[in-house]
């Protein structure tokens, strides 16, 4: 068990003999303490810089919430919301990309949340222009310092709530950036503060450490694509955000791993072959969710070949696919690490944002990259810019 709510098997890959348990725990241990480290946000001693009981007036006045973002401002709370979604009242929509045309059919009221850490993000301009309406209430989250997003929520009248500037949009799930859409959800976000709890729990930290050492073992025969195959629709999401916090923080150098979404058991029907038999570059993540919610399966129309259905639920049927994957991924050494989640809660999810973070930080010091930056990235923006002025 990684911890009481999380079963995890880790990659069953000989070790190489490297020395991160001490001197990275130990430094992880003293950058939870710094008050202006990253980390710090996902400790329960962080201090969030909204008034709780103001959202919890806005929520019961507002039934529709927009949330405009891109990247790593928008894909925690759009995680949290698709993982908890049983748990969910408010409608939110989330407006995360640029569409060729937005038809905006909701008249009523709205309440739009306006997250860019550098409050000059083109595509976030471009959708709250589209989005935002005079009768709207707005809460823009933005660096304190002049920009687009700030001019425009001071034209607004807009609430503004600082983006801690020490915080990197993908890994700020447990900051502002998250964590206000997670009050307006209705959830707890006392109880996704799991950080402190998990860096004492020596199974926890045993088995991160271990993973790292085994994915860097990976990495280092020159398997470099990371596949998820993902058993719950809901995790889709959370995989999302996993992966640009993968990509961008260990995209460097020549290095780094690609991490692609493979949803199951769907992908059966048309990626599994490839996986079993194609390039070996690959390794793999299993990742299933015991729902309690499930459809009984007891129509009488079954034919005898198919009786062994009857009695049976729809997410009993999905473990066993992936119990057969599995097996078969073992007979053939396909690299696999397997997470079978115990419950759907808060504190499970703030588990996983943890031990994610955490591996990346780990891996990142490991191949001797920078995880908290992503030079290449500004030189698209920049370009983008030229051309628009260059046509101007």
């Amino acid at each position: 068990m990684l911890t009481k709510n999380i079963f995890f098997q880790n990659f069953k890959v000989k070790r190489f003999n490297i020395k991160i348990k001490k001197n990275y725990i130990s430094s992880i241990k003293k950058e939870i303490k710094n008050k202006k480290n990253l980390l710090f946000s996902f400790t329960n001693k962080y201090q969030q810089s909204y008034s709780k009981s103001y959202l919890i007036k806005l929520k019961k006045k507002f039934p529709i919430i927009n949330v405009i973002g891109m990247g790593g401002s928008i894909l925690g709370s759009k995680a949290i919301y698709h993982f908890l979604r049983d748990k969910i009242k408010p409608k939110i929509f989330f407006k995360d990309n640029l569409v060729s045309f937005r038809e905006n059919l909701n008249k009523k009221k709205k309440l739009n949340i306006i997250i860019s850490k550098s409050g000059n993000t083109l595509e976030t301009i471009v959708n709250s222009n589209i989005e935002i309406r005079k009768k709207d209430k707005n809460i823009i989250l933005t660096e304190n310092s002049q920009s687009y997003i700030k001019t425009l929520a001071e034209k607004l009248k807009a609430e503004i709530v600082d983006h801690k500037n020490y915080i990197g949009g993908r890994y700020s799930v447990l900051s502002e950036v998250g964590m206000l859409p997670a009050e307006l959800m209705g959830l707890n976000t006392i109880k996704f503060k799991r950080l402190n709890y998990l860096v004492n729990n020596k199974k926890f930290i045993n088995s991160l450490c271990e993973n790292v050492e085994k994915t860097l073992s990976l990495i280092k025969k020159k398997k470099l694509n990371s596949i998820i195959l993902n058993y719950d629709e809901k995790s889709e999401n959370l995989f999302l955000w996993y992966q640009q916090l993968i990509s961008e923080s260990l995209g460097k150098k020549s290095k780094g791993i690609l991490p692609m979404i493979s949803n199951m058991p769907r992908d059966n029907h048309s990626l599994l072959q490839l996986y079993l038999d194609g390039p070996k570059n690959n390794f793999f993540t299993f990742f299933y969710v015991y729902d309690k919610k499930s459809n009984f399966l007891t129509n009488h129309i079954f034919s005898k070949k198919f009786e062994f259905l009857k009695g049976k639920k729809t997410n009993d049927i999905i473990y066993i696919q992936k119990i057969a994957t599995q097996n078969i991924f073992s007979k053939k050494n396909i690299p696999f690490r397997n997470f079978e989640i115990q419950n759907r809660n808060e504190e499970v999810l703030g588990e996983l944002f943890c031990f994610f973070v955490l591996e990346t930080i780990l891996l990142g010091r490991a191949l001797n990259v920078n995880p908290f930056d992503q030079p290449s990235v500004e030189l698209i923006k920049k370009e983008t810019r030229r051309i628009f002025h260059q046509k101007n």
